[in-house]
């Protein structure tokens, strides 16, 4: 099959890789669409030392599912952590954090930057017919934004700032701004700016961030220089989530922390049923958020394109 593939830190196209093969209780998903965010970008400088197949989120339809028959030809999206359901986190519900776990496209578990892909069906979505495919491939990142509501307690008095306003930025700041939160984003980019303006929702630049003020700061920077600027706006014993994962470190004033009583939260997958509630609801509108779609060979254009600065959401296009 076709497909992107990522090896010592380089991309490149495939058309002879081996189609899956799906085991007992998996299905085989022929992919529609796929989004690179910006875990593949940090995958590609060296994050985590994957080789194969990247790629998390996805749109698709089952093309077979042993035994299964009931998920044939259902147009789905895939929850990415593949756990064991035997060891102490799964056994205490946290299977996202199960301790042999493989994640789709991260680790041990090749990606959707191909035409098909396997998962456990018990990983898979059924999609309401409502959901365009444009939609639903970002149902995954949607998920993500709205596990800091799982996480923190946000009442809508509360100040909320989102530090960066790229792909995953802009649905945390829809997310919010759908539970009535009073939300302010840094956005550097006019496109980034315009986007949330037309929302009703609140722009400001970066020399324009008030110091000890927000109730809550939400990093989305994808730079570990993002904690920074989230400690110093955050008031004191208030909460800032951390959602960029790559690479590197950050000097962190711990003194403030623990003087000021301030909260760290980190914050990765979250939950696709109320993200596809509000996809069918049309109360959030990703679509807006593609930038272009490639076909899987001009995957490096593709990459390049996705690292751009200010860069929205770029798809791969089956």
């Amino acid at each position: 099959m076709k497909g992107v593939w990522l090896e010592n830190q380089r991309i490149a196209y495939r058309d002879d890789l081996a189609e899956p093969v799906p085991m007992a209780g998996e299905a085989l998903v022929r992919v529609r669409l796929a989004g690179i965010c910006g875990t593949d970008l940090q995958l590609l400088n060296g994050y985590y030392p994957f080789t194969g197949i990247p790629g998390h989120e996805f749109v698709g339809e089952v093309v077979d599912a042993p035994g299964q028959p009931a998920w044939h030809r259902r147009r789905v999206v895939g929850e990415i952590n593949l756990a064991c359901g035997a060891c102490r986190q799964c056994r205490a519900g946290r299977t996202r954090h199960c301790e042999t776990r493989s994640v789709l496209g991260i680790k041990d578990h090749h990606g959707a930057f191909a035409e098909f892909l396997t998962l456990p069906t018990a990983n898979l979505h059924p999609l309401p017919d409502t959901v365009s495919d444009n939609a639903a491939v970002f149902t995954e990142p949607l998920a993500a934004a709205l596990q800091i509501t799982q996480q923190v307690q946000i009442q809508p008095p509360d100040a909320v700032l989102v530090i960066g306003a790229g792909r995953l930025g802009q649905l945390i700041a829809q997310a919010l701004h759908t539970a009535a939160c009073n939300v302010t984003v840094v956005g550097r980019y006019p496109a980034q700016r315009h986007l949330l303006t037309t929302r009703g929702i609140t722009v400001i630049e970066e020399q324009d961030i008030p110091e000890h003020a927000m109730d809550v700061v939400v990093e989305a920077t994808g730079s570990p220089a993002g904690l920074e600027a989230a400690l110093r706006a955050v008031r004191p014993r208030g909460t800032v989530v951390m959602k960029t994962t790559c690479g590197g470190t950050a000097a962190v004033d711990l003194s403030r922390l623990v003087v000021d009583e301030i909260t760290l939260v980190g914050s990765r997958c979250g939950p696709f049923q109320p993200a596809l509630g509000l996809l069918e609801d049309q109360r959030v509108d990703p679509a807006c958020l593609i930038q272009g779609c490639y076909p899987v060979q001009l995957a490096a254009a593709a990459f390049t394109a996705a690292a751009a600065k200010g860069a929205l959401k770029v798809l791969f296009e089956f």
